[in-house]
């Protein structure tokens, strides 16, 4: 089988290292163009470049796949086109001229769209999966081939899901490609939940809200790019949100903090903050310009202590 494969970033160089270790014929590949990365901000292969070049597959970096991405197919002759996170949308007559399965980290229908990690982290939710669907010119509304869930815990962060999606995923594709040409199943499209990119306000934790909720929020982003907040004008990251506590006090004093104070540092469990209605473990925090500690050494160095106020950003 000829497969032509389309994706960009770091995800979806891992699906394409995985299927070139396991000699399936990869005859070109398609990325976006390269862009300005790491610190000194150097024009630098998109990490999917980076995996074609290695193991000397042609790549292209086409601005028009009505033009150039035809000549691709065309020069080529695959039989299936495979996209992971490659970040545009396909369209006629590119569409038409191959079939083309894309490998979506959700259960579809639901978290459509460009962050569904995220997103299903930040909601709460208890499981989560790979999905292969045809690829038709809507956003991720296509037939589904296969599909494989998986649970998330409860203190899982961005992380753990990605590696998760990555070991699972590259197994649905390797069967998915075993065993190609598979049925497909239509989606519910009125079960559709959409899953939209990440905004820099979605990164403000708001510790008004219930613990849980902004346990989702902190881990839904843990280890990039980091929640913000406030301490003292200061805008610092944090991560590593886990344990919910009721809140304890002693007699006398019944009266909730404000949410957002750090009620506690320990040199383990990290900073207890208020939230709402009870308080949440936070293990690190990250100043301008420094690598994340814990709240202890934050603490020991006079960055932060107790009965400080985390505040949301606005």
């Amino acid at each position: 089988m000829r497969i032509l494969f389309l994706g960009t970033p770091e995800f979806a160089a891992s699906y394409l290292e995985f299927l070139l270790e396991r000699n399936y014929n990869i005859v070109a590949v398609i990325s976006q163009a390269d862009k300005p990365r790491g610190r000194g901000q150097k024009l630098l292969p998109t990490p999917v470049k980076e995996v074609a070049l290695k193991y000397k597959i042609p790549v292209f970096q086409p601005k028009s796949l009505a033009i150039e991405g035809m000549e691709v197919i065309e020069k080529f002759r695959p039989n299936i086109g495979i996209v992971v996170a490659y970040g545009r949308l396909l369209k006629k007559p590119f569409l038409d001229a191959l079939e083309f399965y894309n490998v979506h980290a959700s259960l579809l229908p639901k978290y459509r769209g460009a962050a569904p990690m995220q997103r299903c982290l930040e909601a709460g939710e208890k499981v989560t999966g790979v999905t292969i669907f045809k690829i038709s010119e809507g956003m991720d509304d296509g037939d589904i081939a296969m599909q494989k869930a998986f649970e998330i815990s409860e203190c899982e962060t961005l992380g753990e899901l990605y590696e998760k999606m990555i070991k699972y995923g590259t197994q649905l594709l390797d069967k998915f490609l075993t065993n190609y040409p598979v049925p497909l199943i239509p989606q519910d499209h009125t079960q559709a939940s959409y899953a939209p990119k990440i905004e820099k306000k979605d990164l403000c934790v708001d510790f008004s809200m219930p613990a849980e909720v902004v346990r989702n929020k902190i881990r839904a982003y843990d280890p990039v790019p980091g929640t913000r907040a406030l301490l003292d004008d200061v805008e610092v990251k944090l991560f590593g949100a886990c344990e919910v506590e009721e809140f304890e006090f002693d007699s006398g004093h019944g009266a909730l903090p404000t949410p957002g104070t750090v009620v506690c540092i320990d040199k383990s469990k990290g900073g207890l903050v208020a939230c709402e209605d009870k308080a949440l473990w936070i293990k690190y925090i990250q100043f301008p310009g420094k690598n994340k500690i814990t709240f202890n050494d934050a603490k020991n160095g006079g960055l932060i202590k107790e009965g400080m106020v985390l505040k949301k950003i606005e």
